[in-house]
């Protein structure tokens, strides 16, 4: 019943962003942000109840995952609105996250976890691989405005984009910070991982799922073809100039296949990572 509240919360503020969208009125886009921070404010008191109740912060399982992920994302949304004082991309970013929490909000409660599974690096690991996800999604976000803007003004029609975002400079500069910033969690969270993996291996070795934990595993490997796009798009846009267009294209195709990673392989395919 908790999870409904920032649910809540994330709607009324996506109907904010979508009339502050289309009336472009500076009172409604107080509002807007106001409702979001509310939102996140709720969101945060559910975790931190959660994780007083259970002992344990509720990242393990795919659904509590899928809630931390949308807080952080929500975050994250903020801290950019914040700095840039941009709130446009809000109709872009409410949509998912309203989606995503719809999960948590109609399974609630924490997936049990098991000893091993408490262990510092573990909850590194996790934490890690979120940030990774909610800098991804926002560069996901970012990428199709700057689509959408670059399409009104390469066909010179000047509409609704080129009056609400901001311009293709800014949105490729934030979308690159995005990326850099998602790659160094992503990193981090593989690296750690695999530090985490042996050990948890001999602390528990009659756990399924540890011994499952390879490359042959759908989660790991498409985790790995992640990084590995996540890292062409940064060596091309700082050695052959794929900026722009092919920047947002990869920031779209990327973030594609970390939900697919996300959702559906977490819940149906996976055979380490169902704890």
């Amino acid at each position: 019943m908790m999870n409904f509240v920032p649910l809540a919360l994330y709607g009324v503020a996506l109907v904010a962003y979508v009339w502050h969208f289309a009336k472009r009125d500076a009172v409604v886009g107080r509002g807007a942000t106001t409702a979001l921070v509310f939102a996140a404010v709720a969101h945060t008191f559910v975790i931190g109840m959660q994780s007083m109740q259970y002992g344990y912060p509720p990242v393990a399982g795919p659904t509590s995952a899928i809630s931390t992920f949308v807080w952080l994302l929500a975050l994250a949304y903020l801290y950019t609105e914040l700095t840039t004082d941009e709130r446009a991309m809000g109709v872009f970013i409410l949509p998912l996250l309203v989606a995503l929490q719809m999960i948590p909000a109609l399974n609630p409660g924490v997936e049990p976890q098991l000893p091993v599974l408490q262990s510092p690096l573990f909850g590194i690991h996790v934490s890690a691989l979120l940030l990774a996800y909610a800098s991804f999604a926002l560069a996901c976000v970012i990428g199709v405005t700057y689509v959408l803007l670059f399409k009104e003004i390469k066909a010179k029609h000047l509409g609704i984009f080129y009056a609400r975002l901001p311009s293709l400079q800014m949105l490729d500069r934030m979308n690159q910070q995005a990326i850099v910033i998602g790659w160094i969690f992503l990193t981090a969270g593989m690296i750690v991982g695999a530090v985490w993996t042996p050990q948890a291996r001999a602390y528990a070795p009659g756990i399924p799922q540890l011994q499952a934990m390879s490359l042959r595993d759908p989660k790991i490997f498409v985790a790995l073809v992640c990084w590995t796009i996540y890292s062409f798009e940064l060596f091309a846009a700082r050695r052959i100039g794929w900026g722009g267009r092919r920047a947002a294209y990869l920031s779209a195709v990327g973030f594609a296949i970390v939900l697919l990673n996300f959702v559906p392989i977490s819940y149906f395919l996976t055979r380490s990572h169902n704890f």
